[in-house]
């Protein structure tokens, strides 16, 4: 089992501050439009792509991406923020990018799912490295380092 430590513990670098500035925007923003928009965000796209369940699904996803997006935003628990959103990613190219590649093709595919690969790549990131020097979970480990 984890510890606490082991969560918060992340890489010394400024520059993750960018990254987790993409990833929590984009997905903050994903959540908020899953709730404003349901009929082509949320549980009307979760729908029409045949989710189970799409009423509840779509409200769950969006939850979770609003709050793992402030989360990873303020660089909070950062590895254990992003395992969701990778999950979410996961299912979202399969359920929709893979379905895509037979219909319309690989460049049609590629490009449809630029953002889909970004926020992946963006998540991975983020769960291998940290929140980073500008993060709350870099607070927390040098508070929690005093105590040791």
């Amino acid at each position: 089992m984890l510890k606490f430590q082991q969560i918060i513990t992340t890489q010394n670098l400024g520059a993750i501050l960018f990254i987790r500035l993409m990833v929590g925007t984009v997905f903050l923003s994903e959540g908020i439009q899953k709730f404003l928009f349901p009929e082509i965000r949320g549980a009307g796209r979760f729908a029409s792509i045949g989710l189970p369940n799409p009423e509840f699904l779509g409200s769950l996803v969006g939850f979770f991406e609003m709050a793992c997006g402030v989360f990873v935003l303020m660089g909070l628990m950062t590895r254990l923020s992003v395992i969701p959103l990778i999950i979410i990613m996961i299912v979202a190219v399969i359920s929709t990018k893979l379905p895509q590649l037979e219909s319309k093709g690989i460049w049609e595919t590629l490009h449809a799912s630029r953002t889909d690969f970004s926020m992946l790549m963006g998540s991975l990131f983020l769960l291998l490295m940290g929140g980073g020097r500008w993060s709350l979970d870099q607070k927390l480990n040098a508070k929690n380092s005093s105590y040791s």
